[in-house]
């Protein structure tokens, strides 16, 4: 841990982390230095060197300078006021006269920086490049308006980790050498770099990423940006709407941005969506996938239909697309008429936390998406993290690239984007079924053997072994060697050359066998023979360690065996754990919900199938508004209850008023339960008007409140042994969603509607002799069904099967169980 210390900034005494860069210190105490170029949680570029001070009488710039206790820092002289002026001025050089229709005009730092420095004239010049408009997938580049700050590529690389963009040479013209002696030296040197760079895509003329959009979202100017919103409307038009992400458990922080949708029509419309890059980055479904609302308005006769089919009904199935106050509205429907309240999913989810909690000995997991960001080593298992959940993907990503740390991930399927991330992060790519291995190997690699309980020790114990392992060595060999030596002759004194014989110490390199200790669960994970030493170095400076657990283990036939090594894990090593919840709001549901397992005989179906469903999909027999129209809260990964607002109206029927009607409710709007949400499982009586949604300008995130973690009385039930499973001798296909898709919401966005279907690596696609485009049958005992192939070049090997279509009935295949499972697939 850094110690605390104490620096002055402009005469103010402020406290920070030993080590803590300066502009991050003056940003926490609303202190102003200006940068462009620096984003927190990124490593510097130092491409703007705007952001120049003078710490203890010497020039420094604040987004690279650590702090150091006892610094004295001034932000302005007159030197440093000289400098910045001109570095503005270079910026200008050439910059387009477009400001009045740019589409970052009035929300531009460079307007900004250039109005704060007072440039009103300009004293440099040089000839400008042509500099071509590029067009990526969602992304509009235009270099002509690029200030290189960089940006892009550091957010890129450090927080997102597709390292996807970089600077390429710009072919501007060499700056005049007087130049050099005449202008300030900093801004001398930005105009130097300036001219002979520009970004470009890293796989050459495409850009080949997971987009994220984050590079549009951190672009000072209008460089980068949307090509949906470009041109649409000026941005202080709109209404910014704070709220939280519906796609998934991360629930990050966003802004729907609103206005009307033209002269002739009033009704509202969301342009785009934007989030506070400088401390939570956002996904491409966040981004893009934003206007999935329900314009439905109220039908008298489908709301009295639903009425009767609720009177008839002994089964509610849901989904956990859901908010808080819905969910409670279920569970007080379940109180006072009996329903069943069906939710497989966040079921799974409950029952493997309550597990947990049994041997972790508290109510939920320690960690949160913070503690993989603060981790230097990090370990996944039963995740496939960039489409589950790409928060925790980004969290990993900037542990290793700002921490310099490591880790493992462990999944069946190759992920080319996980082993991007760094030769520090070991991909274990092991059979499915195969988890159970992995929690004892954590259990086995950072347990306190001292403290395990003496029957899981010892088991540990016996599956070690002694194993041969080759190594090579240096070692010095004496050999002896000719050489020719120029000797004096003592009788005649002259020089004569002779051949004597010499003995040297020469090195070579041999190969010799050492018996090493090593364990059988390795072997069952079929891990690289190389793990530990590629792991050496990291584990030797670890201080700060994370588990995420995902998905894939919480319908594993040996999921409660397996949240009972998680709950071991918590208590016996360092680790803070994370289980992900599954769907946007899962954990949520598995606190307020008393949830079944098995329907009745009469189903509604909240956004599932039923004998009468209600839809904010618009395609049920009653509409519902989809959250993106509503008010109310999630709890999310962080263990967070956030509040989220309505972007666009919805005129037709609430769940509460079906409530309202069944005598369940008495509140005029659903928010009105928000307080009312269940004490016993963490949750605060605080009014949903109270809950705050924003972050501060030290990065705290100052959203909604934390839940109360509850004490858990520890189970004596005995942790069993690996049972080894039956392993899938035939074609394995997995449930999973592609990149940018989580639900039917997000496939109903205008930008990310698309088809599901089988998604297959090359390798795959060759093995079966496939190409993208044909149909297959997927058999499965005696269901079958008809899917397109499509080509997935983000995985690297397998296949999988996409559920956001909901055309595709992936339940046939899979049923409520496992992520993998063998099928019979044939070409159509």
């Amino acid at each position: 841990m850094s110690e605390k210390i104490k620096i002055t900034i402009d005469g103010k005494e402020c406290e920070a982390k030993e080590g803590e860069y300066i502009l991050n210190i003056a940003r926490a105490n609303d202190i102003f230095i200006p940068a462009i170029c620096y984003l927190t949680g990124c490593s510097p570029t130092l491409a703007c060197r705007l952001c120049l001070v003078e710490a203890d009488g010497k020039q420094v710039y604040a987004c690279n300078a650590k702090a150091k206790d006892g610094m004295s820092i001034v932000t302005v002289t007159e030197n440093i006021i000289k400098e910045r002026r001109a570095i503005m001025e270079v910026y200008d050089v050439n910059h387009p006269l477009e400001c009045g229709v740019c589409d970052q005009s009035g929300e531009c730092e460079l307007q900004n920086y250039t109005l704060e420095m007072g440039v009103d004239e300009q004293h440099y010049a040089i000839r400008d490049t042509m500099r071509p408009i590029k067009d990526w997938n969602f992304i509009h580049y235009d270099a002509s308006l690029c200030i290189v700050c960089e940006r892009c590529v550091t957010t890129c690389k450090d927080m997102i980790g597709d390292s996807a963009l970089k600077t390429v040479p710009r072919g501007g013209d060499k700056l005049p050498k007087e130049l050099k002696n005449e202008m300030p030296k900093d801004a001398y040197a930005m105009w130097n770099k300036l001219q002979k760079s520009i970004i470009g895509a890293v796989a050459g003329e495409e850009l080949d990423c997971t987009w994220c959009g984050e590079c549009i979202s951190v672009c000072p100017v209008g460089a980068l940006v949307s090509k949906d919103y470009m041109y649409t409307t000026n941005s202080w038009e709109l209404n910014k709407i704070p709220a939280s992400c519906a796609h998934c458990s991360a629930t990050c922080h966003l802004y729907y941005e609103t206005k009307h949708t033209s002269i002739s029509n009033p009704e509202p419309k969301l342009y785009r969506v934007t989030n506070e890059f400088h401390y939570q980055p956002l996904c491409g479904a966040g981004r893009f996938g934003f206007d999935f609302e329900n314009r439905a308005k109220k039908d008298k006769k489908a709301f009295e239909k639903a009425i009767d089919a609720f009177k008839k009904a002994d089964t509610i199935r849901f989904n956990s697309y859901i908010t808080n106050e819905e969910a409670l509205i279920l569970q007080k429907l379940k109180e006072k008429f009996g329903y069943k309240l069906i939710n497989e999913e966040a079921k799974a989810y409950k029952d493997f936390l309550e597990n947990y909690s049994k041997y972790s000995g508290e109510s939920l997991y320690s960690g949160d998406v913070k503690d993989v960001h603060k981790s230097n080593f990090v370990v996944s298992i039963g995740s496939q993290l960039k489409s589950d959940n790409p928060r925790v993907r980004y969290a990993f990503n900037n542990a290793v690239k700002m921490n310099k740390g490591g880790g493992i991930y462990f999944h069946p399927i190759k992920d080319p984007i996980i082993d991007s991330i760094g030769k520090t992060v070991v991909s274990v790519n092991h059979k499915p079924l195969k988890e159970e291995a992995a929690l004892y190997l954590i259990l086995d690699m950072f347990g306190d053997n001292e403290k395990l309980p003496k029957n899981i020790a010892k088991y540990l114990e016996s599956l070690h072994y002694e194993k041969d392992k080759e190594i090579e060595e240096t070692i010095r060999e004496k050999v002896k060697q000719k050489v020719k030596k120029k000797i004096k002759d003592e009788e005649t004194g002259e020089e004569k050359e002779v051949e004597v014989e010499e003995e040297k110490l020469v090195p070579k390199k041999v190969k010799k066998t050492i018996k090493i200790d090593y364990t059988k669960l390795l072997d069952m994970l079929d891990a690289p023979e190389d793990l530990m030493d590629r792991l050496e170095k990291v584990l030797s400076k670890r201080e700060t360690s994370t588990l995420i657990l995902g998905e894939d283990l919480y319908t594993h036939p040996r999921a409660k065996n397996i949240a009972k090594l998680a709950g071991l894990i918590d208590r016996y090593t360092d680790f803070k754990v994370i289980i992900i919840p599954p769907r946007t709001n899962t954990l949520g549901v598995s606190l307020i919900c008393d949830l079944d397992e098995e329907a009745g005989e009469y189903t509604i179906g909240y956004n599932c199938k039923g004998d009468f469903v209600l839809s904010a999909l618009g395609d049920g027999d009653l509409d519902m508004p989809a959250l993106n129209q509503q008010e109310g809260t999630f709890t999310n990964i962080d263990k967070r209850v956030v509040p989220t607002n309505v972007a666009l109206p919805y005129d037709g029927y609430v769940l509460n008023d079906i409530a309202k009607v069944l005598g369940v409710s008495d509140k005029e709007y659903t928010i009105e339960f928000t307080k009312e949400l269940p004490e016993e499982k963490g949750y605060k009586e605080v009014d949903f008007d109270e809950l705050p949604n924003e972050f501060l300008n030290d990065g705290s995130e100052n959203r909604g409140y934390i839940l109360e973690t509850k004490k858990v009385n520890k189970s004596r039930e005995k942790i069993e042994e690996i049972e080894e499973l039956p392993e899938f001798n035939g074609t394995v296909v997995y449930r999973c969603e592609p990149v940018l898709q989580f639900s039917p919401f997000t496939a109903k966005a205008h930008q990310l509607n698309e088809n599901g279907g089988l998604y297959a690596s090359e390798t795959f696609l060759n093995e079966f002799e496939l190409k993208e485009g044909d149909k297959v049958k997927i058999q499965k005992e005696n269901n079958t069904i008809t899917l397109e192939v499509k080509l997935d070049d983000k995985i690297g090997s397998g296949a999988y099967i996409s559920t956001f279509d909901k055309n595709i009935e992936s339940e046939k295949i899979f049923g409520n169980g496992y992520r993998f499972t063998q099928v019979n697939i044939k070409k159509v």
